[in-house]
């Protein structure tokens, strides 16, 4: 009893400093109108120049892995070729179709490329640095809820796929349309529920706080089941190799982007490879420490690499690092099945990051009261859920036997041929019967009938 009457007081502590986020903020107090222009600036051009210089280490790195030459000639080590790629989609013909919905076929586009471009300015790139005399962090835009926030621009996002393949009244682009709907809802259910486990340990969901959390240990390694269900989910947030099921083209040709063209096109491009910075930027921040220096570097003389603009550094090089993993996932994998994609994500992702909230839980409440060092006890309990979700993971799931299904099967019924299904039998081919008198006749016989002919 009387630990829980001198509890009482921490907890309200702890509650009045969640409900005030005002804390936050005071790192921009210093900020003017022209600094925060500056970084707008700065993070679209910074957009720009990335998803530029991506898709040249894409098609090079992935011509790597794959025995075979990526662009080399147009310019120094083929550089230009994405200039060229650029180009070509500003000054390709634009077309307009008859029976789409105007104004939807021209604003989804938009939507897509509007919410990629807003993610970035919630990421921090560094501390508190001084430009041109005003102290300001090196970020756009923070509060207590920031991650909530980008959550919540990531959904809106998903309109303009929705939109853009409903509005051209075309069967391949709605087709992409659905899938994309139940793949975002499928996989944006485990990635929250991943980044859950982020806000227990952190104590927040401002992005600079949580970084701040990380000075001693990363959460890659003591949130390690939440950092691997958090990569696998935004590939199929981001539309990639092997979910790519919403614009597969063997079998719906581009999906949602079939009837887009010119610079409409260049817009879902655009924002496909802008979110493909977006979530490794989250990764980052939420599991690799963010802007902070490697551990052996984060001590050299009293943390000077974790001062100033060399923070710019780890972070874009820790950011790279993660996009060439979409770049090698890519170039190594085949696409799933749509049933194959969707178990994955509802019987495997979910269930596994549902467990492992309710045990970050449980341990952060232990640790509250008992003096167990949490960063071990993390370590250890990530080791065994990770054993664990091995073990389970080669587990074969028992499949119920399919019902016999009555009646003789015809595959010519309908006049097209048709695979059986589970249960039917296909009748026997009639090219068997001239298989079995063509085996039975013998070399021997063979020899017979040809000195007879003589």
């Amino acid at each position: 009893m009387n630990a829980l009457v001198m509890s009482i007081p921490a907890v309200n502590q702890a509650v009045n400093q969640a409900v005030q986020p005002a804390a936050v903020e005071d790192i921009f107090v210093d900020d003017t109108w022209w600094i925060a222009l500056i970084k707008a600036v700065f993070i679209v051009v910074f957009l720009i120049v990335s998803v530029i210089l991506g898709l040249w280490v894409e098609r090079r790195l992935i011509g790597r892995i794959q025995t075979r030459p990526g662009p080399n000639v147009r310019g120094p080590l083929g550089l230009f070729q994405a200039l060229g790629d650029a180009g070509k989609l500003i000054f390709k013909e634009d077309f307009w179709l008859r029976g789409a919905d105007t104004l939807i076929y021209l604003l989804a586009p938009i939507i897509s490329a509007t919410t990629a471009f807003a993610v970035f300015g919630s990421i921090p790139f560094g501390p508190v640095v001084n430009i041109f005399g005003i102290s300001t962090p090196l970020q756009l835009f923070d509060s207590s809820v920031t991650v909530l926030i980008i959550l919540a621009i990531t959904s809106v996002g998903v309109y303009g796929i929705v939109l853009g393949g409903w509005s051209a009244n075309s069967p391949y682009p709605l087709l992409g349309a659905v899938r994309s709907t139940a793949q975002i809802i499928s996989y944006e259910l485990a990635m929250g529920l991943s980044l859950v486990s982020v806000f227990l340990v952190s104590g927040s969901m401002s992005t600079s706080e949580i970084v701040e959390a990380q000075s001693s240990v990363w959460w890659c390694f003591t949130l390690l089941p939440a950092f691997i269900i958090y990569m696998i989910s935004v590939f199929g947030e981001t539309n990639r190799l092997p979910f790519d099921l919403t614009e597969c083209e063997g079998e719906l040709v581009a999906g949602y982007m079939t009837e887009y063209s010119s610079m409409k096109f260049a817009w879902y491009y655009l924002a496909e490879y802008i979110n493909m910075f977006n979530v490794s930027a989250v990764a980052v921040t939420l599991f690799l420490g963010g802007w902070r220096a490697p551990f052996g570097l984060s001590l050299v003389n009293d943390g000077m690499f974790n001062e100033g603009f060399w923070p710019m550094l780890w972070f874009l090089g820790k950011l790279w690092v993660l996009f060439a993993t979409f770049v090698w996932v890519r170039g190594t994998l085949v696409r799933f099945r749509y049933d194959q994609f969707m178990n994955f994500g509802w019987k495997r992702l979910i269930p596994i990051a549902l467990l492992w909230l309710v045990a970050v839980a449980v341990i952060q409440a232990f640790v509250q009261f008992s003096a167990v060092e949490v960063d071990k006890l993390m370590i250890g309990i990530a080791a065994v859920c990770l054993v664990a979700f091995v073990i389970l993971w080669f587990v074969p799931e028992k499949k119920p036997a399919p019902p016999p299904i009555e009646g003789a099967f015809d595959p010519m019924a309908g006049g097209f041929p048709v695979p059986p299904m589970p249960g039917q039998v296909l009748p026997p081919s009639p090219r068997a019967g001239r298989m079995k008198v063509a085996h039975a006749i013998t070399p021997a016989a063979l020899g017979d009938k040809e000195g007879h002919n003589e």
